[in-house]
């Protein structure tokens, strides 16, 4: 079989025939990430039902979905320096084995407390093989090789989300426990990672301090605004699912199935957009593409802010979805073209941390928005400050086009 070149840099130890199985298992360890937080949802109201007689029940089994959100902001940038340090094939079978068991911990918890604990040391999971996924894909691809895999990481990512909040709808059905045992499948994935992720080469102590004085400061001022821009993207699009159930409420819709309904369509419509993302990229730059992807977002959360019943969510949903479909395999795709061979775990470690530390500031960032003017205010605050991120975006990326001209 013929192999890409820019499949295969030189610094990997790839073998040809691995490429199908190494591509599977990037994606299946990809779509672990969202099944943190998807699968077990379902079963939150079973969870606050069961340890009702528990002090704080309530804000406790809410922090069943943010406490992993928070040890991922703190453990990723650490995963990523272990990931060059001692490699992605350790980090990522470690990881997997934690995730496996802290996930299955919920099948015997009996306090709300222990459910907690196993819940964050799922987010020390997910930090690593959330970022050694990432820094794989920057490992065995380039260019725009790397941008199609980005996008298809994002699709896969998103169509696990609707597979693996449909299974835990269904297993909560027969016990809160039951969506616990999904955590299991991730243990699949352990010959996988074995047989067909190859162990990039990693330079020597001596070549990593070279490279450290060739290319300067570990983080540079374009780094650190797409960890920036990964921040406000989370803070902003997690309106969507800690707002817009309440919003719903408030106009009239009850059923949790509505709710899920328009979930659902954002998750698709940013699948959707981000499988066809390489041929976005080959229209727009990386600029072009944030801007792009901010303003479509803006668009569709104004919308969600102002709309009066469930048939006007719905295209706010759309339209939230397919700028997230863009804005995510941009964030890897920066982040990655910005890295060096040397640091490139901890710069996937450090994106990891940013996007799911947005994830956590969010719900503190918009409640106080939502007491003060309602869930239209909290929308409208969040769509304007993604709005001046698109025209800044613009700005950027016109500045580029006259430099190239010039």
């Amino acid at each position: 079989m013929r192999v890409p070149v820019e499949d295969f840099p030189a610094a990997s130890a790839a073998r040809p025939t691995s490429v199908a199985g190494r591509n599977a298992t990037i994606l299946f360890l990809s779509a672990l990430t969202i099944m943190a937080g998807a699968t077990i949802s379902p079963a939150l109201p079973a969870i606050e039902a069961h340890f009702a007689e528990s002090p704080n029940a309530a804000l406790l089994t809410r922090l069943i979905l943010t406490v992993p959100a928070l040890s991922i902001a703190f453990c990723a940038p650490v995963a990523g320096v272990f990931a060059d340090r001692y490699g992605r094939r350790p980090v990522a079978l470690a990881s997997v084995l934690l995730y496996a068991a802290a996930g299955m911990s919920g099948l015997y918890a009996d306090s709300l407390l222990i459910l907690l604990v196993g819940r964050a040391l799922l987010g020390v999971a997910v930090a690593g093989i959330m970022t050694v996924a990432t820094a794989l894909v920057g490992d065995f691809f380039t260019g725009p090789a790397r941008e199609r895999f980005m996008g298809r990481q994002s699709a896969f990512i998103g169509i696990g989300g609707l597979f693996f909040l449909t299974g835990g709808g269904l297993l909560a059905e027969f016990h809160w426990r039951a969506p616990f045992a999904v955590y299991a499948i991730s243990l699949a994935l352990l010959p996988a990672v074995l047989l067909f992720i190859p162990e990039p080469r990693r330079a020597s102590a001596a070549e990593r301090a070279q490279a450290r004085q060739e290319a300067g400061p570990l983080f540079t001022l374009p780094l650190l605004a797409v960890f920036g821009v990964a921040i406000l993207n989370s803070v902003v699009f997690y309106l969507m699912p800690t707002q817009l159930p309440f919003h719903l409420q408030g106009v009239g819709v009850d059923a949790p199935v509505l709710v899920g309904v328009a979930m659902g369509l954002m998750t698709l419509c940013g699948a959707v957009v981000s499988f066809f993302y390489g041929r976005v990229r080959a229209l727009v730059s990386v600029p072009g593409a944030f801007a792009l992807g901010f303003s479509v977002m803006a668009a569709g959360l104004l919308l969600a802010g102002l709309a009066g019943s469930f048939a006007a969510v719905l295209p706010a949903a759309a339209l939230v979805g397919c700028g997230l479909g863009t804005i995510m395999p941009t964030l890897g795709s920066a982040s990655m073209a910005l890295a060096s061979d040397s640091n490139r775990g901890r710069v996937s470690g450090m994106l990891t941390g940013s996007i799911f530390l947005g994830q956590f500031i969010s719900p503190f960032a918009s409640q106080p928005l939502v007491a003060e003017g309602g869930y239209a205010t909290a929308f409208g605050v969040g769509a304007a400050s993604i709005l001046i991120a698109s025209l800044i975006a613009l700005a950027v990326a016109g500045g580029r086009r006259r430099r190239m001209a010039a």
